[in-house]
């Protein structure tokens, strides 16, 4: 995709070196050696390893005279990344403090005012904590070649999104994290992703040119770091069910697919039957679209009739889909507040979506949230112990279960979502401004208090 430049709402004259502002600091250190988080001294003896860095740091991207960052192109110099790296969080940042209508804290404000945001290329991952958000690089396993995480933005989204989590549900007691807690956090990681991602005109009009609307093809809204073999390469369209960790459970980011799998289906479905509502699709295709989902017609029979209906109505195939996010965004914020970090289990997420959905569309979407939860399992299964690994094993970059519509005829399907209405990745460049509202849409378009 072409480079796209990012309007972020920090106003021109309050960035400054780094870049930095009054929330963050971006730094790339001189031979820091390691991650921050915990570590083991030469005698074995574990401590914590928190910032700041207090040592020699390379040259700092710095604004030009009318403030922005536009002038650094070369995406080799280590300038453009630690610009990137800014733009990628606080336009993260910007797209849900304008669905929340105020603004994110961190949630290690007690601790540190700001956050250290560290350019860390011989670490190889990225990461969130107590006062920093470290970024590194995937390094190929078998040829070598190097990808640098802040020219990712969904890497560095996902560990917004954990931060974003931390503060709005809270972090649980010791005694009381589960397993789903830890995989409801990388499913929230990944979906805060998919929404900031959907702010991009570019990220849209290459999605829905490429599937004509047929979100379940493989495209960048349902793959998350899909150039990396880290710990983000994951799907949003999946087939696993909560049931496959009866016997136990060995990686978060695994265990997080059910969820994430039922919030993505939740999102198509909402997608669907706003096109059917503009008349852009028809209620059959709507419902066939439900009844072959999982299955290796669904392909087959169903992506020749979105492209007829996109090339006849492109432009309510966007207007559907940005509804589409927006609602689903709002619904989420709205579960969030509904949830308490300690025992947290994913049919307690469920329940607060059901609440949530009442608050916000009456019972419109009732059904939709129910059949795709129930069809993964969420209220009946039980999800097993942690399991330990495996010398060797990586959690990272398992597509063992992605939405493969060639699979066997034997996978289930759903049953119909319908509601019974009738109805006919580039890289990018930095420039401050006031950034405009664009969250509750939905609202307004149907006439509700914003």
């Amino acid at each position: 995709m072409p480079a796209e430049v990012v309007e972020i709402s920090t106003p021109p004259g309050q960035m400054g070196p780094g870049p930095s502002d009054n929330t963050m600091y971006v730094i790339n250190p001189v031979k820091k050696g390691r991650e921050y988080g915990m570590h083991k001294d030469d005698h074995g003896n574990p401590y914590v390893y928190l910032p700041p860095w207090n040592g020699p740091v390379h040259e700092p991207a710095t604004p030009d005279a009318e403030g922005n960052f536009l002038h650094y192109e070369n995406i080799n110099d280590p300038r453009f990344h630690a610009a990137h790296t800014y733009a990628a969080i606080r336009y993260t940042l910007d797209v849900w403090e304008q669905y929340y209508g105020r603004p994110i804290e961190w949630y290690f404000k007690n601790y540190y005012p700001k956050a250290e945001v560290v350019i860390l290329p011989e670490f190889e991952n990225a990461q969130i904590g107590r006062g920093f958000i470290e970024i590194g690089t995937d390094v190929n396993k078998i040829d070598g070649t190097l990808s640098p995480f802040p020219l990712n933005f969904d890497v560095i989204a996902h560990e917004v999104g954990h931060g974003i989590l931390f503060s709005e549900v809270g972090e649980p007691d010791a005694d009381k994290e589960t397993g789903e807690f830890l995989g409801f956090q990388e499913s929230s990681g990944d979906v805060v992703s998919m929404i900031a991602i959907l702010h991009f005109d570019s990220v849209i009009d290459e999605i829905l040119e490429s599937t004509s609307g047929n979100l379940y093809m493989a495209n960048h809204l349902n793959r998350f770091a899909e150039t990396s073999a880290v710990a983000q390469i994951r799907m949003a369209s999946n087939n696993y069910k909560l049931s496959d960790f009866s016997d136990g459970w060995k990686d978060s980011h695994l265990l997080a697919q059910p969820l994430t799998g039922a919030i993505f289906d939740i999102f198509v479905d909402i997608f669907h039957e706003e096109l059917v509502r503009l008349g852009a699709i028809s209620t059959n295709l709507e419902q066939l679209s439900d009844l072959l989902e999982g299955t290796p017609e669904y392909e087959a029979r169903l992506h020749g009739e979105f492209e007829a209906a996109y090339e006849m109505h492109a432009s309510l195939f966007k207007e559907a889909l940005l509804y589409s996010r927006d609602a689903l965004a709002t619904l989420l914020i709205e579960t969030w507040s509904r949830l308490s970090p300690n025992y947290l289990r994913y049919t307690n997420f469920h329940q607060a979506m059901q609440r949530a959905e009442q608050a916000l569309f009456n019972g419109l979407y009732r059904n939709i949230i129910d059949v795709n939860f129930k069809w993964r399992n969420i209220g009946t299964a039980i999800v097993g112990p942690q399991l330990p690994k495996e010398k060797g094993e990586d959690h990272s970059h398992s597509h063992g279960k992605a939405h493969n519509h060639s699979e066997t005829a034997e996978t289930a399907t759903k049953p119909s979502t319908a509601v019974g209405r009738n109805s006919a990745e580039g890289s990018y460049r930095m420039r401050s401004h006031k950034s405009q509202p664009y969250a509750r849409r939905y609202r307004e378009s149907r006439g509700m208090e914003p």
